[in-house]
């Protein structure tokens, strides 16, 4: 067991450093692509693309506040955007009630394909 630990604490310690250096070269990518005013190159034999997607950040308070109903705020128990999104398809939640309660946040993926 000790060496499946020691395997384990040695896999993680890798596991952060690479996170660390990935985060490094896509911030280098994303700032080349931003010098570039591109949002997709084929760069050597690989396929470089960024693609923007927005994503609601649900403030709990002011969505409690208007989803008072305790039966409908215990489906959700906090904020979790999933949920909330599943809920307005369902059409259990109104989508305009609620327009007030999130702020959509921009981000960009980073994606790359070898071709």
């Amino acid at each position: 067991m000790e060496k499946k630990v020691q395997q384990y604490y040695k896999l993680k310690t890798k596991q952060k450093e690479l996170e660390k250096e990935l985060a490094g070269l896509r911030q280098d990518i994303l700032a080349y692509f931003a010098e570039q005013g591109k949002a997709e190159s084929v760069i050597g034999s690989y396929k470089v693309k960024l693609v923007t997607q927005n994503r609601k950040e649900y403030d709990d308070d002011k969505l409690y506040q208007t989803l008072s109903d305790p039966e409908l705020w215990r489906l959700l128990s906090k904020a979790d955007p999933a949920k909330v999104a599943s809920l307005t398809k369902l059409k259990v939640i109104d989508e305009e009630k609620i327009s007030h309660t999130y702020d959509v946040k921009t981000i960009t993926l980073l994606q790359v394909d070898k071709q």
